[in-house]
């Protein structure tokens, strides 16, 4: 007998392998990737399996948070490149593709926790993607289940 969560993981998937999310890591850095997808991160797949691509809408947070402890039991400091995601695991892979750049980032922390955001980047993080003087908006993240 199938649990519910095997049920829906499995709906999720084949939802997601007919919208072509399953896009490898390579295609989703050259911008090989087709329309964004909709299906939530945390759903979309099960703890390990291929790479998927969403976009969604990102933050970053800085300084006001360094030196606190993340939900993943790192100490935040201004030179970690990471990510904040209410779902994944930690330790979760996550390549960001914004303005041409490139930047795979760790999930360290949970967040964000504001309505309508998917992503928390840290400082670090934006500032290598030139996310910081955008502040937040929709990103490409390609996530790598660990497994």
């Amino acid at each position: 007998m199938k649990t519910k969560r095997n049920k829906n993981v499995m709906v999720v998937l084949a939802c997601a392998l007919a919208l072509g999310t399953g896009a490898s890591t390579a295609q989703a850095q050259s911008g090989g990737t087709d329309a964004p997808s909709s299906v939530e991160p945390a759903q979309a797949t099960p703890a390990s399996g291929p790479s998927w691509t969403v976009y969604k809408k990102a933050t970053w947070y800085g300084p006001g948070f360094w030196g606190n402890q993340t939900a993943c039991g790192l100490v935040l400091q201004r030179t970690v490149i990471g990510v904040a995601h209410k779902k994944l695991p930690c330790g979760t892979q996550v390549t960001f593709n914004h303005a041409g750049r490139t930047v795979a980032a760790t999930v360290i922390d949970r967040g964000p926790f504001h309505k309508g955001y998917a992503w928390d980047l840290t400082k670090k993080t934006a500032k290598r993607l030139g996310f910081l003087t955008v502040g937040s908006g929709p990103i490409a993240a390609t996530v790598t289940p660990a497994g």
